[in-house]
């Protein structure tokens, strides 16, 4: 099996890269955080001190960071991934990032003969600990097929949206959705429990009705309605109330740079920025039901 390099051990980075250890491949793992490297060799990864050690005898060098200026760090500084790795190294960026950097960054590895792809995945910790992530790449069609293997293994629903930054313009366009979603499924619960409804009633016949959306029957919002869901846990991420705050951003930069509008998407930003800056952005973000309608002391 192939070695690849892996850059960004944090909630989602430190399953897939021990999905891909399991597979068999070599993967040497890095973060800019040494502690988070350290726990990737518990998962079967070899830990490593530097970018260009994790890229040295790469086939694939993948990454999954928070920001748009942690891509541009990772690829573009000095000693960075386009520094060290080989030429024929294919480029996998799985973050979820503004679309000015995505075509910076692709640009720069372009200039340098490299293939590189945007593959943001969705599904969270659960499916990243499963091998169950959507993926959805923006590739040429020869960087989509030899992306293939290492897809197969991470994830189960494996799009190829379109060129190379349609990934990440697909995924920013669904984290809109979703987080218009979770508020709605935040209100409508809010909403069953203020007028005396039994919650747990109303969540099992809205999973069935017109009013169902995936927060609500997927993720879970409230502890008991899905196994495992981080309401159980005390709404410890899985996926940040900080990240969905940082995605919803990037939709409302989208829309402003192409005149779209998107007035739920806009609210929904300023609801989870409003909540965010209450202190509760490290919480996961199905915890937002707790803010709608003031119930955080419920």
């Amino acid at each position: 099996m192939s070695t690849i390099g892996f850059i960004g051990i944090g909630n989602m980075g430190l399953p897939m890269s021990a999905n891909l250890a399991k597979a068999g491949y070599a993967v040497r793992a890095y973060d800019v955080v040494p502690e988070n490297a350290k726990r990737g060799e518990g998962a079967g990864c070899v830990a490593t001190g530097s970018i260009a050690e994790a890229c040295n005898g790469a086939e694939a060098v993948i990454s999954i960071v928070p920001e748009g200026d942690h891509v541009r760090a990772v690829y573009l500084d000095e000693g960075g991934v386009l520094d060290s790795a080989a030429p024929d190294t294919l480029l996998i960026d799985m973050s979820t990032i503004d679309l000015a950097t995505v075509h910076a960054v692709q640009g720069a590895a372009r200039e340098r003969g490299f293939e590189m792809l945007d593959a943001p995945v969705s599904r969270g910790t659960k499916g990243a600990r499963e091998g169950t992530l959507v993926i959805i790449a923006g590739a040429t069609d020869d960087g989509f097929a030899r992306a293939g293997p290492y897809f197969d293994v991470l994830g189960a629903d494996i799009f190829h949206t379109g060129p190379p930054g349609a990934g990440c313009a697909t995924k920013i366009c669904n984290n809109m959705m979703m987080g218009i979603n979770f508020l709605c499924a935040s209100e409508g619960l809010t909403l069953a429990r203020r007028v005396g409804l039994d919650v747990d009633k109303f969540f099992e016949i809205v999973s069935k009705s017109s009013g169902a959306n995936w927060p609500l029957v997927g993720y879970g919002m409230m502890p008991g309605m899905v196994e495992g869901c981080p309401a159980e846990n005390d709404y410890r991420p899985g996926f940040s109330a900080a990240m969905m705050r940082k995605d919803l951003r990037l939709s409302q930069q989208a829309a402003q740079a192409n005149g779209a509008s998107t007035p739920l998407g806009a609210q929904a930003h300023a609801l989870f920025a409003l909540y965010c800056e209450a202190g509760y952005g490290e919480l996961d973000v199905s915890s937002i039901v707790r803010f709608i309608g003031g119930g955080l002391s419920e």
